[in-house]
């Protein structure tokens, strides 16, 4: 049986949910210098993009999202659980519903949430555990200058893909996760 390869289908779809989109390597998770530049909504230039097997990236700038990133996994430490520590965050403000935006599974069964944010938005990226939103949760933002990115829908690390779990459009950022990211 053959790995599986980078499905570009995923990659116009996220495209089509106003992400701008950029190659990584085939199987790699870190970008060459200048992707900045290169991330993209226009669907012919994102099939020549990410021609032979390259994965995708997506950029919170260029893409006006703010991307929570609910990892799944155990460290040296504690067991880290991003999507526990939502769960947790919702209950705290009697939150029934769980945010209804476009979503990714990671390869490890994590969850990466999209947000729409305004063109002035300066949240920034935060990883490690250093989240306002608590443990588990990675904060991708537009920053000041260039922003952070993730790796996008359709790509394959270690041989496993990142799915697309949630098709629907981008929703803008919950106010009550607004004011804890806001510097």
């Amino acid at each position: 049986m053959s790995a599986p390869t980078t499905d570009i289908e995923a990659a116009v779809r996220a495209a089509g949910r106003g992400l701008a989109l950029f190659p990584l390597p085939a199987g790699g998770r870190v970008p060459a210098p200048g992707w900045h530049e290169a991330a993209t909504t226009d669907p012919a230039a994102l099939v020549q993009l990410l021609a032979d097997g390259a994965n995708i990236g997506v950029g919170c700038r260029a893409s006006r999202v703010v991307a929570l990133d609910l990892d799944v996994h155990q460290a040296d430490g504690p067991a880290l659980n991003g999507i526990e520590t939502l769960r947790t965050q919702l209950d705290i403000r009697g939150l029934a519903d769980w945010p209804d935006t476009f979503t990714v599974m990671t390869p490890h069964q994590g969850l990466h949430l999209y947000f729409r944010v305004p063109t002035t938005c300066i949240i920034g990226s935060v990883s490690g555990g250093r989240s306002p939103l608590g443990p588990g949760i990675d904060v991708r933002g537009p920053g000041r200058r260039r922003g952070g990115y993730l790796v996008g829908p359709g790509s394959v690390v270690g041989g496993l893909p990142y799915l697309i779990a949630r098709d629907v459009p981008v929703a803008p950022l919950p106010g009550w996760i607004a004011a804890l990211l806001n510097p």
